[in-house]
């Protein structure tokens, strides 16, 4: 499994202070992930991806870049199949490197061979997305998916895993919302759009899965599917599995005011970050598989099989309601397949914990 990591700011934050400085950055994480299980494949080694958005300035009433006219609207992308923890070159652009919304990923693969055209994120123009955890009965589900894709969508695919194929899917279902993905809005599609195709894109998945002859399931058909996209204004996230008794892989979100190394006494505590909050306002949004800091009440658990939404620095919590969902508030899940999968779903530490229980739609100002 994966490692994945969002920040969207009303500030440009310089990356090395997200991804590698950190004690548990996710740069730490492809080499020490606490919450990872898997002891045959300790490591998230196969590679990692950065997505940021560039902009000439910053409106801090909408929280909307404004494109730097010579780059454009799109993000840029740096990916390489080098370990995350022995790339000098992320050294060196995280050192330089500033940007209001950061998409940060680092792989152990599932699907698809070690390449660059296989790390996240995936982009497609001003789109950017990333997944942790895998599409159930793939190799029956693949040829299913790519044949409902238009021709644009099909050919869209370069690499070979099915969190890519899981993207196209997704543009295919924007496309027939009537939304073009490669002719997006002044100010973005909106997170409205951006929640009902990644809903839509679950849903279509599901229903490949369920179309898998019976005599074709030798293998566990279960899909673990915690998504990650952006328009550069907006972001959804998913956590989600296609379960009723089983939790979901790890998902966490924090908010505040400032993001910075902590002091004591007047002192630097070098790579000991903390989410800061000197009002209710929220100028930093970060969602992450992992925690980045070992300060728990930062962090707060993102329910099973729910949305997590970002749009002008407000976090909207909701959940995904098919047939895996469950009205029952008590309704309690297993943690068992997602450690099968290299996942955890609980920690021993406060606000870790997930409980279980069924989200009810709710909209957190932060």
């Amino acid at each position: 499994m994966c490692r994945f990591l969002v920040y969207k700011g009303h500030n440009p934050i310089l990356l090395s202070n997200l991804i590698l400085s950190p004690a548990h950055s996710i740069l730490t994480q492809s080499y020490d992930s606490r919450l990872r299980l898997d002891t045959r494949r300790p490591h998230n080694g196969d590679g990692f991806g950065l997505g940021f958005y560039t902009s000439s300035s910053l409106s801090t009433s909408s929280n909307s870049t404004c494109p730097d006219p010579i780059l454009g609207p799109e993000p840029c992308i740096f990916t390489s199949t080098i370990p995350a923890w022995n790339c000098l070159n992320l050294e060196r652009l995280a050192s330089k490197t500033v940007s209001n919304l950061v998409f940060a990923h680092v792989r152990a693969t599932t699907e698809g061979n070690l390449s660059d055209q296989n790390c996240h994120p995936f982009r497609c123009g001003v789109l950017m997305f990333m997944h942790n955890g895998g599409v159930g009965g793939w190799r029956y589900v693949k040829r299913r998916l790519a044949a409902s894709l238009g021709d644009e969508w099909f050919y869209f695919v370069k690499g070979g895993t099915d969190s890519e194929w899981a993207f196209a899917l997704f543009l295919d279902s924007m496309q027939r919302m009537g939304h073009e993905p490669l002719s997006p809005p002044q100010e973005g599609f909106g997170h409205t759009v951006l929640r009902k195709a990644i809903l839509e894109t679950i849903r279509r998945i599901n229903q490949f899965i369920s179309e898998i002859p019976e005599e074709c399931r030798e293998e566990d058909c279960r899909s673990l599917l915690n998504f990650a996209v952006t328009d550069g204004v907006s972001v959804v996230c998913t956590r989600y599995v296609s379960s009723q008794t089983d939790e979901a892989a790890s998902l966490f979100w924090s908010s505040g005011t400032n993001w910075r190394e902590s002091t004591e006494d007047g002192t630097t505590k070098k790579g000991d970050y903390k989410m800061e909050r000197r009002d209710k306002g929220a100028d930093i949004v970060l969602v992450a598989s992992e925690p980045l800091t070992f300060e728990r009440d930062n962090w707060v658990t993102v329910p099973t099989n729910s949305t997590l939404t970002i749009h002008k620095q407000t976090v909207m919590i909701h959940p995904i309601i098919d047939e895996f969902y469950n009205t029952n508030p008590s309704h309690s899940r297993s943690s068992q397949f997602a450690q099968t999968k290299g996942q955890t779903v609980t920690d021993e530490t406060k606000n870790v914990v997930v409980n279980g229980s069924t989200p009810l739609p709710q909209e957190i100002r932060v």
